[in-house]
C-alpha cells in the first residue's frame, strides 16, 4: 500500500477516535450534572412545624356567651293586698288617726265626736260622706250603749265597709272578642306615677298569666318610653314605642295592631300626661282613644290619682272623665302623708270604683283594691 494511503487512514482514524472521545467526555459531564440535581417531584417538602404544645394547667377560657336575664316573677295578687294592708296600718294617714284616737277615748262625749269628725274632714273623706258617717255612728252608739271597745270597732268596721261600698265591681274587665285583644288606656297627669303604674300593671297581669303587650303613647315626655320598656323587659313584655314627639295616636294604634298579629290577651296603652303642642291634651287623648276603637274596643280607662294631692286629684278627674268615659281609677302613693278618705269621695264624685291601690315603690307595690282589707288596713287591724 503507497505510504501516502496509509497516512490518509491513519488520519482518519484518529479523528474518529477524537470524535468518539468528545463525545464520551460530554455525555459523562452531562451525567454528573444531572446527578447533582433534584427534579421536582423528587424535591422533599420542608419539614412541618411541630405542633404548637399547649400550656400546663388550667386549659384557655373560653369567652364567655352573652347573659340572657330570665323575666322576674311577679308576686300573686291574691298575697299583695294582706302585704300593703299591713303597711297601711303602719301608716300615719289622717283618717287612721282619727279612728285611733275615737277607738281609744275612754269615754265618747261631743268634744270627741267633734275631733273625729274634723279627722275624717282632713282626711279629704268629704263633708258630706263625714256628716253621713258619724251621724250613723252616734245614733247607733247612743241606742246600743256601746261601752265596748271591741263592739265599737266592729260597729266603725262595717259602717266604714258601707262607705266605701262594697257592691262597686271592682274587677277589670278584660273581655274582648275573638281574635282582638282587651286594651286598657292608661290616663292621668305627669306626675301622678302613671307610667311606673303601667308597668306595674303590666306585673299583675302576667301575674294572673295573661299574656301582655305595652304601647308607649305617651311621646311628649323625655325617657317615658325608656321607662316604660323598663318595666317591661322586667316581666318579659314587649313595648311599642317611636321616636320622641311622635304622633300617640300612630303608637296606640301600632301596638293594638301588634297584639292582635301576636294574639296578644291584653294590650296596656300608656298616654301622655301633657303635650308640647298647641293640641289641647284632652282632644289628643279622645284622638288615641277613637283610633284603638278601629282595631278593638278599648275595655277599660284607668286613670291615675296621686291619693296626697287631695282636692286638686277630683278636679282632674273630672276633666279625664268628660272625654274619655273613665271606668275605672287607680290611686297611686296612698301610703305616708296620703289621705285614705279620697278612696270615697272620687268614687261619689265619678261614679266608678277604685280598682287598683298603691302603697310604696317596689315593683309589686300594686293591688288590686279590696273594701275589707283596705278599712281593716285604715283601722290598724
Amino acid at each position: 500500500m503507497p505510504i501516502s494511503m496509509i497516512f490518509v487512514w491513519t488520519l482518519f482514524g484518529v479523528l474518529v477516535l477524537a470524535i468518539v472521545v468528545g463525545v464520551s467526555v460530554a455525555l459523562v459531564n452531562r451525567y454528573r450534572v444531572v446527578k447533582g440535581r433534584k427534579a421536582p417531584a423528587e424535591v422533599e417538602a420542608p419539614p412541618a412545624e411541630p405542633p404548637s404544645e399547649q400550656p400546663t394547667g388550667e386549659p384557655e377560657a373560653e369567652e364567655p356567651a352573652a347573659v340572657v336575664a330570665e323575666p322576674e316573677v311577679p308576686e300573686a295578687p291574691a298575697s299583695r293586698m294582706a302585704r300593703l294592708r299591713r303597711r297601711l296600718a303602719g301608716s300615719n294617714n289622717a283618717l287612721a288617726r282619727g279612728l285611733a284616737q275615737l277607738l281609744s277615748a275612754d269615754r265618747i262625749d261631743d268634744e270627741t265626736w267633734d275631733d273625729f269628725e274634723t279627722s275624717l274632714i282632713t282626711s279629704d273623706l268629704g263633708v258630706g260622706p263625714t256628716t253621713e258617717l258619724v251621724e250613723k255612728l252616734r245614733g247607733e252608739f247612743a241606742i246600743d250603749g256601746v261601752a265596748d271597745p271591741g263592739q265599737a270597732r266592729t260597729i266603725l268596721h262595717r259602717e266604714l265597709v258601707n262607705l266605701v261600698d262594697p257592691a262597686m265591681d271592682r274587677g277589670l274587665n278584660l273581655d274582648h272578642p275573638e281574635g282582638r285583644p282587651a286594651v286598657i288606656l292608661m290616663v292621668g297627669v305627669n306626675g301622678t306615677g302613671k307610667t311606673t303604674t303601667c308597668g306595674k300593671l303590666a306585673r299583675v297581669l302576667v301575674a294572673e298569666g295573661h299574656s301582655v303587650l305595652l304601647g308607649a303613647a305617651d311621646t311628649f315626655r323625655a325617657a317615658a318610653s325608656e321607662q316604660l320598656q323598663t318595666w317591661g323587659d322586667r316581666v318579659g313584655v314587649r313595648t311599642i314605642s317611636k321616636e320622641e314627639g311622635a304622633d300617640p295616636a300612630s303608637v296606640a294604634y301600632e301596638a293594638v295592631q301588634a297584639g292582635i298579629d301576636e294574639g296578644i290577651d291584653v294590650v296596656l296603652v300608656d298616654t301622655a300626661g301633657r303635650l308640647h303642642t298647641k293640641t289641647g291634651l284632652m282632644d289628643e287623648l279622645g284622638k288615641v282613644k277613637r283610633v284603638i276603637e278601629k282595631l278593638a274596643p278599648v275595655c277599660e280607662v284607668l286613670l291615675v290619682l296621686d291619693a296626697t294631692t287631695g282636692q286638686n286629684g277630683l278636679t282632674q278627674a273630672r276633666i279625664f272623665a268628660e272625654v274619655v268615659d273613665v271606668s275605672g281609677i287607680v290611686l297611686s302613693k296612698l301610703d305616708g302623708s296620703a289621705k285614705g278618705g279620697i278612696v270615697v269621695q272620687v268614687q261619689r264624685e265619678l261614679g266608678v270604683p277604685v280598682k287598683l291601690i298603691g302603697l310604696g315603690e317596689g315593683p309589686d307595690d300594686l293591688a288590686p283594691f279590696d273594701t275589707e282589707q283596705f278599712v281593716s288596713g285604715l283601722m290598724g287591724e
